[in-house]
């Protein structure tokens, strides 16, 4: 009988080898064959797998873009939001700059400078607002975690005909469990760069500077009211084991509140919101930007697209303001 010609040469030899070399061989060339099918089908799964990688990364870098270039005189921008009542960004920055808030254009134009009356900037960090649209201040930088005078400051809508404030409330605070100032090198917890504002409570999330450094950082809760109050710690979460990728900069809750968005130097963690009980590992999600610069301001503009900005700094040429396309 003639071999079909469609055979592979393997299945020939397997056929000769039945004819010469009874079962055990036979065996032999038949585990041969599905090593070989085996090998082959894996290698498909790893191609498949970095082609959906490769497509994932590079989806996520056409979402975030630079929209413009801060004004020189603002590099040091640690705070932002967009302000839904005047429709602009206002930012602000950190230790050692004037006390001041910078309203901008989404476009990038630099409008106005607005002073804040009676205030120092010990450090401001971040910027926050309430569904009323009054505009927080938070005092609450503390890189050597030696600070007992920390604050959040509230003021009331403002609008753009303003060209100062003064503060309507002063929220003090301390965090309940830390009993050193500064505590020791591998208990650094207590800096804080990020917070939001809701009608009731201010959510805190501190920026880990602790020895042996493993995304480790701590969420706290404050009443939103003049006074001074134990910040009261309601959840321990992690981002990531690298301090530069890792430590938590700023956040922003979006407009229908059920949305915060965390910011680092090259990511953004996001975090389904409801109550005290919504900081759950589990169910925050990590967006790569693929892009590393000093960032410390984050801001929903609406449901969809977050706003951040970056420090300038001469490594990394930043100093600019950047959309992130959450569709």
């Amino acid at each position: 009988m003639n071999k079909p010609a469609f055979l592979h040469p393997e299945f020939r030899i397997l056929l000769f080898t039945l004819k010469r070399s009874g079962l055990i061989i036979s065996l032999l060339h038949l585990f041969r064959i599905f090593t070989k099918i085996f090998m082959m089908k894996n290698y498909l799964i790893c191609l498949g797998a970095a082609l959906l990688c490769a497509c994932s990364s590079k989806s996520q870098q056409i979402n975030f873009r630079e929209v413009f270039e801060l004004a020189p005189a603002h590099k040091e921008v640690s705070g932002m939001i967009y302000h839904h009542a005047t429709g602009k960004l206002w930012m602000l920055q950190d230790k050692g700059n004037p006390s001041e808030l910078y309203v901008y254009s989404t476009e990038g134009k630099f409008e106005k400078t607005v002073t804040i009356n009676h205030q120092f900037n010990t450090d401001w960090e971040d910027l926050s607002q309430d569904t009323a649209g009054n505009i927080y201040v938070g005092d609450f930088g503390n890189n050597k975690n030696d600070r007992e005078d920390l604050k959040i400051l509230k003021f009331n809508t403002p609008s753009l005909d303003i060209n100062s404030l003064n503060t309507i409330q002063e929220t003090s605070f301390y965090y309940e469990d830390q009993k050193a100032f500064p505590p020791k090198k591998k208990e650094l917890l207590y800096d804080c760069e990020a917070f939001i504002a809701t009608k009731d409570v201010f959510y805190l999330f501190t920026k880990n500077r602790a020895k042996g450094f493993d995304g480790t950082f701590y969420v706290y809760k404050v009443p939103n009211k003049q006074g001074s109050f134990k910040a009261e710690k309601i959840a321990t979460l992690k981002t990531c084991g690298r301090y530069k990728s890792c430590a938590v900069t700023g956040a922003s809750l979006n407009p229908k509140g059920n949305k915060i968005a965390l910011s680092t130097h090259d990511k953004v963690f996001i975090i389904p919101f409801e109550n005290d009980d919504s900081f759950i590992q589990d169910k925050m999600e990590l967006l790569e930007l693929f892009h590393n610069s000093q960032k410390e301001a984050i801001a929903f503009k609406n449901d969809r697209e977050l706003y951040l900005a970056d420090e300038n700094e001469a490594s990394t040429k930043g100093g600019k303001v950047y959309v992130l396309d959450l569709n």
